[in-house]
This record gives C-alpha cells, sequence and structure tokens, in this order.
C-alpha cells in the first residue's frame, strides 16, 4: 500500500500522458472520440461505482457540474439497479472501478445499456468485463494496484474525469478559453504537488503515534472536499478497523456535534479558500466542545495554523483538483496509524481487492 501512495505523482503523470498537451490547449481521449458529442450534447449524466470508485464519482459530480453545466447525478451501483431507475435515451451513465470486474456496476452498465443509454466506462484494467461491456470509455493506466485499500486507482480516476469535464466544458463553452487554459496547466502540475505533499510524511507518521489508540474518527470537508472526506474515512476504516465517519462540514452541526468530546479526533480538509470562513467556524465548534482537530490546508495559512492542533499543508492548486492533493495525507494518515495497530495493512480483514459477487 505504501508502494502504491508513492507511485501517485508517476500514476496521475501515466493517466495524463499522451492526453493532455497544457500548452497547446489540447486534450485527446482517443477511447471516448467517437461518443464525445453524446457526452457534450448529454441532459443529464449519471455516475455509478462502489466503495472509492463511488467517492471518485463524486468529485466527479462537482467537477462536470461546476465546469460543463452538465446535471450529475452519482449512484452507488449496489443500490442502481434495484430502484427502477429512470433512465431516457440521451442520458450518459459513467460506469467507474478499478478492476472493472465489480459485479454491481456491470449490473448497473447492463441495465442502462437495456434503456438505451450511451455508456462511458472508466478502469484500470485492459480487457476487463467493464472495458468490454461500455460504449467507449478511457483506461486510468495507473499500473496494477494490488492493495485491497485503492489509492493511486483514486487519484487516476479524478484524472480522467477532470480531463473528460475539461473537454465537455471546452466544447460547450461553459468557461472562458483563458479559464481553459489556466485549468490545463494546473493539472498539468498536479503530479509534483502531490509528490510535495509527500514531504510531510514523517509529520503524518508522529500524529497517527497521537491518535492510533482513538475508537472514533470524524472527517470533514466542504465542496470539492466533502468525497474526500468520506474517502479519508473510508481509508481507516478498511485497514485500520477504527470506525470513522466522513460528514459535509456544515452536516455536523445536524447531528455528528453530539458525538464530539476530547476523544474525538477531527480531521478537517479546508482547503477550499471559497469557503474559508464557514470552514473556520466549523472548527472553533469542535474546538468549543474540547474536540482535537487535524486540518489539512494549503501551505502558508496562518490562521488555520493558529487554530487546529496539527496543521499538514499541502501545495495549492485550481479549487477543482484539490482532491488529488487533498487526499494523499488522508491516505498515509491510515496507512500509519494501521501499521502502529499491527494490521495487515495490504490485505485487510473480510475485503477483496475485486468484489465480483452481489
Amino acid at each position: 500500500m505504501l508502494k502504491e501512495i508513492h507511485e501517485q505523482p508517476n500514476s496521475v503523470k501515466d493517466s495524463m500522458r499522451g492526453r493532455l498537451r497544457a500548452n497547446e490547449g489540447i486534450i485527446v481521449l482517443g477511447g471516448i472520440r467517437d461518443y464525445q458529442q453524446k457526452l457534450v450534447q448529454a441532459k443529464r449524466i449519471i455516475i455509478v461505482g462502489c466503495g472509492t470508485s463511488y467517492y471518485a464519482g463524486l468529485v466527479g459530480e462537482y467537477l462536470i457540474e461546476d465546469l460543463a453545466r452538465i446535471p450529475v447525478e452519482v449512484e452507488y451501483a449496489s443500490e442502481f439497479r434495484y430502484r427502477n431507475p429512470v433512465i431516457n435515451a440521451d442520458d450518459v451513465v459513467i460506469a467507474i472501478s478499478q478492476s472493472g470486474e465489480t459485479a454491481d456496476t456491470l449490473a448497473a452498465i447492463e441495465l442502462a445499456k437495456a434503456k438505451g443509454a450511451t455508456i462511458f466506462g472508466i478502469c484500470n484494467v485492459v480487457g476487463s468485463s467493464i472495458a468490454r461491456t461500455t460504449h467507449a470509455g478511457a483506461y486510468t493506466h495507473a499500473g496494477p494496484e494490488i492493495g485491497v485499500a485503492s489509492t493511486k486507482a483514486f487519484t487516476a480516476q479524478l484524472t480522467i474525469l477532470s480531463l473528460m469535464a475539461l473537454t465537455i466544458a471546452h466544447e460547450r463553452g461553459t468557461i472562458t478559453e483563458s479559464r481553459y487554459h489556466e485549468l490545463l496547466i494546473e493539472l498539468e502540475q498536479v503530479p509534483q504537488k502531490i509528490s510535495l505533499a509527500m514531504e510531510n510524511e514523517a509529520q503524518i507518521k508522529y500524529i497517527a503515534d497521537v491518535f492510533k489508540d482513538s475508537r472514533n474518527f470524524l472527517y470533514l470537508g466542504r465542496g470539492y472536499n466533502y468525497p474526500v472526506a468520506l474517502e479519508g474515512a473510508l481509508k481507516l476504516k478498511e485497514i485500520s478497523y477504527i470506525h470513522a465517519e466522513g460528514y459535509p462540514a456544515a452536516e455536523m452541526k445536524h447531528g455528528p456535534i453530539a458525538l464530539i468530546d476530547e476523544e474525538m479526533p477531527v480531521v478537517v480538509v479546508a482547503t477550499n479558500e471559497s469557503a474559508f470562513e464557514k470552514i473556520m467556524s466549523n472548527i472553533q465548534e469542535v474546538k468549543a466542545r474540547h474536540g482535537r482537530v487535524i486540518v489539512i490546508t494549503t501551505e502558508n495559512n496562518r490562521h488555520l495554523r493558529e487554530s487546529a492542533e496539527f496543521v499538514i499543508e499541502i501545495p495549492r492548486t485550481a479549487e477543482p483538483f484539490t482532491p488529488m492533493i487533498s487526499v494523499v495525507p488522508l491516505q498515509l494518515l491510515a496507512y500509519h496509524i494501521a501499521v502502529l495497530l499491527n494490521r495487515n495493512v495490504d490485505q485487510p480483514r473480510n475485503l477483496a481487492k475485486s468484489v465480483t459477487v452481489e
């Protein structure tokens, strides 16, 4: 798992390789070229996935709605087929899976195809069932992921979703030409910024030692980083067996705040400059109830450094791409807590890498 976390600068770069030419303002997604107009003209996009792939889909919802202005729904593939969903011929379904063999996601694809939707696949394994069943799609090219808890597959999926969102937005004219070029250059710099985020590993290991005996964690995020909070909590659950919940930061006061005391670590993903004051307010609410705050934020953020017990800094980037960087400290935190607890981080109990049964 640690090897795969540290491979992310290269795996994200490999996901972009041959597809992104930032200086020329060009994105080439060969696997979707024949169906690109279906994406651009879609009245609605439905994203289906399970586990980490579902959380990547939630980031995709923010990306596509924010940049391309197409309504997006994100569904657990395991629920999608059982609720008689309304699917129209002009809908596009994006199915996300690391293995390309996830049984629930395959079942969702078959249902959507039967109702006439166009299906795009995002997966890592060439020749997998999802790659063969979908109309078009893109491989993430993250390389083999052996650790059961998905890490580099998540950031690679976000890379493909970012490229797709930018392609649709550019064709639809929903972002300006200057904003488009600015985002392409920012996206190209993400692998280097992931590398910089990993330089905090010694500090993260120290924080892991402080909190390894906690029985519960709460993860909070806003906007693009709400799905990151969910993914951070999932990583901790999967490999350390510590109970953790991810929540939208503003929802904390609608229930979870009752759980907060001096034994409850609260991890706040606070890289959204657009909602900085509201995030500061959430942190103050936690501190007022003696909760212990760990903040993931952008570098040189003096106000947060003064407010939180622990601050992990990551490089600044454009807000749509912050999840690819902010998730890395959460992966490392989960890993180091699990190692300190002597867990089998690569093969956690009760879990399989590819869930091929319903």
